[in-house]
Order: C-alpha cells, then sequence, then structure tokens
C-alpha cells in the first residue's frame, strides 16, 4: 500500500481562514507524513459528483493572508442527492482517497457525523463558523475578523450618524447565536444592542433612542440578523430555503429602522454588514487558530482518530466528537447579555 491519500473540503458560508487550515493540513500532512493531498470542489459537491483539484505544497504558497476558499463552497446536501453516500463512497475509491478532513459549520459537520458514525466514511472535522455558534469549541476562526469588520464600521457610523443627529441602524450576521453583535456593539460603543436569544421590546428600544438623544449624542443600534421583537417574528428576505432547510434573513434592521422613525419622530437609517463581515483578509487571531486546527486535524488522520472534530479549549487544541460538537449551539448567557446592558441608552 501507498501513502496515504486525504481528501479536504470547505462546505458553508465562506470564511475567513479557510486558507490557513488548508495551508496547515497540506504542510504538515506532506512535510513530516509524506501523505497525498486531493482537494474536493465546492464543499459536498466535490465528493458527490467527483469534482477534483491537485492539493499539494504549490497550491498553498501565498495563501495564509487570503481570504475566501481556494478550494470553493457551497451549502450541497449529499443526503438529499440521489444516492448521495454511495456516489461519495465510489468518487472517494476512484481517486484512491484514504480519509477526508471537512472543513466547516454544524451543517458541513452534521453531514461528516452521520457518514462516520452511519456509513463508515472515515471524517475528521474543522470547526468554521463566523458566528461562534459551535458549542464544542471555545472559538472558531473567521469570528475575529468578523467582530473586527463590524466594530470598524460602527466606529465610521458613530461620526455620521453624530453629523446629522438620526439613529443608524448596523445590522449584523447573527442566525440564532448574537455574539457578534454582542461583541462589536460593546466595542463599537453602541447605544443598543438586540440578539437573537433575547426577544426585543421594540418601546423599550425607542426609550434608549429617546434617552441618548436627550444627552446630545446620536444613538447607534446594533442588531444581529435573527434579533426578533416580542410580538413578532423573524423578518426573513424571502421565504426561500437552502438545502439544509435554512431561510435567507435580512430586513430586521430596515424594519426596525422604520419603527423607531414612526415612533420617535426621529430619523433613523440602516446600514447591513452582510456578507463584507466574512469577505476579505483574516485577521492574526484567526490566522493564527485556523493554521493550528489545520496542523492538529492531519494529527488526528495520522491518529485513525476519525469521528472527531479539533476544537480550542483555553489555549490547547483538543478532539471532541463531532456529533457532540453539532448536537446544540453555543448561544450567548443571558447573564453576558444583561452585563453589556448597563451601556444601553
Amino acid at each position: 500500500m501507498g501513502a496515504k491519500k486525504i481528501g479536504v473540503l470547505t462546505g458553508g458560508g465562506d470564511c475567513p481562514g479557510l486558507n490557513a487550515v488548508i495551508r496547515g493540513i497540506v504542510r504538515k500532512g506532506v512535510q513530516e507524513y509524506d501523505y497525498g493531498f486531493v482537494g474536493f470542489r465546492d464543499g459536498w459537491r466535490g465528493p458527490l459528483e467527483g469534482d477534483t483539484v491537485p492539493l499539494g505544497i504549490p497550491a498553498v504558497r501565498g495563501i495564509l493572508p487570503r481570504g475566501g476558499t481556494i478550494l470553493g463552497s457551497s451549502r450541497t446536501n449529499p443526503f438529499k442527492a440521489e444516492n448521495g453516500v454511495r456516489r461519495i463512497k465510489e468518487n472517494l475509491a476512484k481517486y484512491e482517497v484514504d480519509s477526508l478532513i471537512a472543513i466547516g459549520g454544524e451543517d458541513t459537520l452534521g453531514v461528516a457525523a452521520r457518514l462516520t458514525d452511519e456509513y463508515g466514511v472515515p471524517v475528521v472535522g474543522v470547526p468554521k463558523t463566523i458566528d461562534n455558534d459551535l458549542s464544542a469549541t471555545d472559538y472558531t476562526f473567521g469570528f475575529d475578523t468578523a467582530v473586527g469588520i463590524a466594530t470598524e464600521a460602527i466606529d465610521r457610523l458613530h461620526t455620521t450618524a453624530e453629523s446629522h443627529m438620526r439613529v443608524l441602524v448596523v445590522e449584523v450576521m447573527g442566525r440564532h447565536a448574537g455574539w457578534i453583535a454582542l461583541h462589536s456593539g460593546l466595542a463599537g460603543g453602541a447605544n443598543v444592542i438586540l440578539i437573537p436569544e433575547q426577544r426585543f421590546d421594540v418601546e423599550q428600544v425607542c426609550a434608549w433612542v429617546t434617552s441618548r438623544f436627550k444627552a446630545s449624542y446620536a444613538p447607534i443600534v446594533v442588531v444581529a440578523e435573527g434579533a426578533m421583537p416580542k410580538d413578532g417574528e423573524m423578518v426573513l428576505k424571502d421565504g426561500t430555503q437552502d438545502s439544509f432547510g435554512h431561510v435567507r434573513l435580512s430586513g430586521v434592521g430596515e424594519w426596525l429602522a422604520k419603527e423607531i422613525e414612526g415612533r420617535t419622530g426621529k430619523e433613523a437609517r440602516t446600514t447591513v454588514l452582510g456578507h463584507v463581515q466574512r469577505g476579505g483578509t483574516p485577521s492574526a487571531f484567526d490566522r493564527w487558530l485556523a493554521t493550528r486546527f489545520g496542523l492538529h486535524a492531519i494529527e488526528a488522520v495520522r491518529d485513525g482518530d476519525f469521528g472527531k472534530m479539533v476544537a480550542l479549549k483555553g489555549t490547547d487544541i483538543v478532539r471532541v466528537p463531532i456529533a457532540e460538537a453539532t448536537a446544540k449551539l453555543k448561544t450567548v448567557d443571558p447573564a453576558l447579555y444583561t452585563e453589556v446592558g448597563i451601556f444601553f441608552g
């Protein structure tokens, strides 16, 4: 039997730091273990359709500071495809791939857990999400970059808000978890932070806004895309769903700005940061964390420790079962949200 060949894929939304993981995996795998690598294109679509790219040391040179992923990504769910598992197994055999490293969030890793536990496909997982909502790891790479981008935007919006004495509502990403809103809102000196974990009272938001104007300041309201009013529903962009059943969010910022303007008489505008939060070059912390995840993922492959995900605990990289890591989301503790409430209004 020749040297091992490992497949690598990146699934779900793109994220700053993905290329650093790929680089860490390939550099250590080739230099220390003499492994070969196959890159699968566009998440689970790659092994499903047999779409590959060469993945060796030349392919990973210079990619450390690059955002996005050189392998491409998608939200493909192979369990929704006809004969999906059989096709993946056939393509792994065709390309002589011994095992897979799947880099992704709850959906990508959920597929990885099922493939290993139910179908015996050897997979190691690497956690990726700017939302920082995977419960088994203290931090996911991409989060620090997203918070930095959102904080810089809030800093810039303060000056234009105060020049016109208007309310500026900043909508940030966060479907079920408000970590980006909480961190960037606190770091950027927002006057109101609204997160999915705590339904908000529009009247209370308006009271905070009015209070801020009385102090001769223009308020900044940071709202996560998944935040909901007490007596309303989540605001959707449209009713379409991806292959994992997720609807497209966006619109709560615009809705809230209209409510504030109508109730307070103060002009309110919305800035939706959207995909800019996960684009561009990763921060130093995200490059560091992503690289370490890559180095430890290839060690898990060497040890045959499949069905596991690498995770950050304190300053240590540990391994946890993928199924456990994706079983529940890590959401903002109510006590932590209450802690920052001193700055509201």
